[in-house]
């Protein structure tokens, strides 16, 4: 085991955490006043919920031995998991790569939440919550990270592409539409853009420790991945603003926080395996088509996909999958491969395989869990529950108060 790759592990692990606290503020200054601080809750609230599941069985569901669709049971518990380098690393405790993996866990069920602002019921969301990361998020996770079919066809995601990004992506449509769009999703202008600026912003500083963690020691391919998500972000900005700018004849602050989260999403599954040039390329294709998904698709198709979890994650993470089967190369990382522009096909209908079966996985299986827990729990909130404002109905507090 060596001390410094355990210290840097243990930031990384402290970054990615903070990114769900920056993923409740980043969502939170994007709603209505009165449905802020139920917004903030159903990101901030799997910290507790997903945390409990991660150490009873989580863990050992997505990475313990196992099958090839999902791990077993040898972990429960944290049984046998503790300060000893466990089979994932060599040089950091099982423990510490648990928790690192656990934030993760965390992460992706708040990015889901953006799906269904101001109109889910919290009750509703916490059972769905427990059910989705045991029954979706650990079998994916297993599939990529744990040994499962994924990680033995060959299929690359440095840092969660498919298990983070493309599962949340799908499951936030899926529910976004079965719980069916906002009353005043007409009027949907955020109210408090520098509580988003700031939340963007520790989404963003969180997201070195989760894609450069992902390397899990100090080396050549964590610097290189340090660059690549930096520019990345810097391109991914870029690339929306230009087309905004096209679009609409404006460069808008809420574009350049939503450009830059684009690019890093972008990056993610890439960002271990290609080449700081590369990286910009995927950046700025990224924050493009990122914008096409969130100003053109959602509005040919009519879904209500209120913080644009699938415009930004399932996108963004679609992109990524495929431009890893492009400009992936073993001059970056010998543990990875070469894409089709360095000559190698085979690398990119991998990564097109896997990413239609997360599609396929995690849209059914959302689908059936939602029609289930809404045969006991209305997934929706009452008409005067909605108008009233959630953060009041269904918390007993508000946000602001007015001056006496």
């Amino acid at each position: 085991m060596q001390m410094a790759d355990s210290v840097f592990m243990f930031l990384a692990t402290m970054m990615v955490w903070l990114m769900t606290p920056g993923i409740a503020l980043f969502y939170g200054g994007m709603v209505k006043s009165k449905n802020v601080l139920n917004t903030a809750m159903h990101s901030y609230m799997p910290l507790a919920v997903i945390s409990i599941l991660w150490v009873l069985i989580g863990y050992s569901l997505s990475f313990s031995p196992g099958n090839t669709l999902l791990g077993g049971l040898d972990w429960v518990g944290l049984k046998d998991v503790g300060f000893q380098p466990g089979p994932y690393s060599e040089t950091i405790p099982h423990s510490l790569f648990m928790l690192f993996q656990m934030t993760f866990a965390v992460l992706t069920v708040s990015i889901i939440a953006g799906g269904i602002a101001e109109r889910m019921k919290f009750s509703a969301f916490l059972i769905f919550t427990i059910l989705w990361s045991l029954l979706v998020y650990a079998p994916v996770a297993h599939w990529v990270w744990g040994g499962g079919w994924l990680a033995q066809l060959g299929t690359l995601d440095f840092a969660g592409g498919n298990v983070v990004h493309i599962s949340s992506g799908v499951a936030g449509l899926v529910l976004a539409i079965m719980v069916g769009k906002r009353k005043e999703s007409g009027d949907s202008a955020p109210h408090n853009l520098p509580l988003t600026f700031l939340g963007g912003s520790l989404i963003w500083f969180g997201w070195y420790g989760f894609n450069v963690g992902s390397a899990l020691t100090i080396n050549a391919v964590a610097m290189t991945v340090f660059v690549n998500t930096a520019v990345a972000a810097a391109a991914g900005i870029i690339g929306w603003l230009i087309v905004e700018y096209m679009a609409n004849k404006k460069a808008t602050l809420l574009g350049a926080v939503s450009g830059a989260i684009s690019g890093l999403v972008a990056i993610t599954p890439a960002c271990g395996f290609v080449t700081p040039a590369s990286s910009i390329i995927i950046g700025v294709v990224g924050g493009a088509v990122c914008f096409w998904g969130v100003f053109f698709l959602k509005n040919k198709l009519g879904y209500d996909d209120a913080l644009d979890a699938f415009g930004l994650h399932g996108i963004g993470g679609t992109w990524g999958g495929i431009a890893t089967g492009l400009f992936a190369t073993t001059s970056v990382n010998e543990a990875g491969g070469n894409g089709l522009f360095y000559g190698d096909f085979n690398l990119l209908w991998k990564q097109l395989v896997a990413i239609i079966a997360t599609y396929i996985f995690v849209a059914v299986v959302t689908y059936v869990l939602a029609k289930v827990i809404n045969v006991f729990v209305p997934l929706r909130v009452s008409d005067e529950d909605e108008s009233m404002g959630l953060d009041l109905t269904l918390h007993g507090e508000k946000a602001y108060h007015e001056s006496i």
